[in-house]
Parts: structure tokens; sequence; C-alpha cells
């Protein structure tokens, strides 16, 4: 593969209800870590890294990823609009744990589409690390808007690259 010379920016949002593992998937992509220590994220965390993915054309492309770790609220709406405008894609992610977590998500995707109807989207299921059973992962419904649903861990780092590159794999096209 060869190199394309221009990296582009790309703003990714993280989004979701509170306390699903948003802060902990990003910490995990972007350093390898994991904190049990719960820490509410208050408005928006702003991260980056530099990927490079293949193109369709099997060239490298440079995305250069703007990640916009966003405060989880019961009430979705209240995820201010300015905080999602310009995303090109978004992470959803729901905890396994909490069955009512993964029930909003088409809420979550609905309300992200609304302010970039041209973004991409994939779901993370996060915290499988925590259930013996992965059948959740089949009896959920796949927000038709959505490229995937992937089972994450961020605690034990399952899924968690394969969330991410699935994502800039799209946005690289």
């Amino acid at each position: 593969m060869r190199p394309l010379n221009a990296s582009i920016f790309k703003k990714i949002c993280l989004l979701g209800d509170f306390a699903v593992g948003k802060t902990s998937l990003v910490r995990r992509f972007l350093d390898n870590q994991f904190n049990d220590e719960y820490l509410s994220t208050i408005g928006v965390k702003i991260s980056r890294k530099l990927l490079e993915v293949p193109t369709p054309d099997n060239q490298l492309r440079s995305l250069n990823l703007v990640l916009w770790d966003l405060e989880g609220k019961d009430d979705f709406r209240g995820v201010a609009p300015s905080y999602l405008r310009g995303a090109s894609g978004a992470i959803i992610v729901g905890d396994v744990t909490r069955p009512q977590t993964l029930t909003t998500l088409q809420n979550h995707v609905t309300h992200f589409l609304s302010h970039n109807p041209a973004g991409r989207i994939v779901i993370a299921c996060n915290k499988m690390d925590m259930i013996d059973d992965d059948s959740v992962l089949q009896e959920l419904d796949r927000p038709r808007q959505a490229i995937s649903l992937v089972g994450t861990s961020a605690k034990s780092g399952t899924g968690v690259d394969e969330v991410f590159r699935t994502l800039c794999l799209k946005l690289a096209e």
C-alpha cells in the first residue's frame, strides 16, 4: 500500500447514557489503559489520535481523529447541538449490564443524525466482560443507520480497536 500525503481531520462523537463506558473506551483506544474508578464527564472531553487506515483503492489514508467524549444524560436531547455539529461519525455506546441503556441507542442515533445527516455510526455494546451470555448481541435490534454493532469491553480491551477501526474505514472511503 502506498500512503496518501494529506492527513484529513475527522470529528467523532461518543454518545450514550451516563456510565456506559464512553470515557473508558476512549482511554483504552488512546492509551491502552483502563481505570475502575468512575469519573463522570462534565460537558465534553476532546482528545486526538492519528490513525492510518487503508482506502478501497489500497492506499493508506492518515486520519487525524478528534474524539468528542460527550457527557451522558438521561435526556439525550440535552446534548448540546454545538457539540454534535460537524461530526463525521459517532460511536453510540450502550451498557450490556443495564438493558435500559440499550433501548435508548436508537434515540441517540436519531439525535446525532438530526445534526449530521451524512454521519456514519457504529454501536458499541460495552461491558461484555461482565456478562456470561453474549446472546444479548444477537437479540438486540441494530439501528438500521448503524454500520455495525460490536461487543466491547473497555476493561479487557476486547472489541475496542474494532469499533474505532470499523468507523474509520468508512470515514476513509
